[in-house]
């Protein structure tokens, strides 16, 4: 249920032009997708064909992380996991490993978003 508002209600801001894909270079003061996954002390993974998404993802944790409501590990964890995934599913272009991908990313999309959620009254209905 929590996926389909989600998806819903970015489907709605989409088609109203009220929102922007954030550039995985940074832009607008945002860390780019090299400097987030930097933070974490591990390697920059490349994400291919799904790098906009991942980093939209990783930029809403970053943003819960920055404003106190994600402790830095759990952000850790959350980019880490989501790296594990990929190598194991998301390179694969098999159907079914791209299916499994993006079940998984989706409900990690969602987590991400319901984090900046908490912290950020733009993204709070009402």
């Amino acid at each position: 249920m929590r996926k389909m508002l989600v998806a819903g209600a970015l489907s709605a801001l989409m088609l109203g032009g009220c929102l922007s894909a954030p550039d995985v270079s940074g832009s607008r003061g945002a860390p780019s997708l090299a400097a987030l996954q930097s933070m974490c002390g591990g390697s920059a993974v490349d994400y291919g064909t799904d790098a906009q998404g991942v980093y939209s993802a990783f930029l809403d944790a970053y943003v819960a992380q920055k404003r106190g409501k994600l402790p830095k590990e759990q952000f850790c964890a959350f980019q880490a996991g989501i790296a594990g995934q990929y190598a194991a599913l998301g390179a694969s272009r098999t159907p079914a490993a791209q299916s499994a991908w993006a079940s998984f990313f989706a409900d990690q999309r969602a987590q991400a978003l319901s984090w900046r959620a908490a912290v950020d009254p733009t993204l709070r209905a009402g």
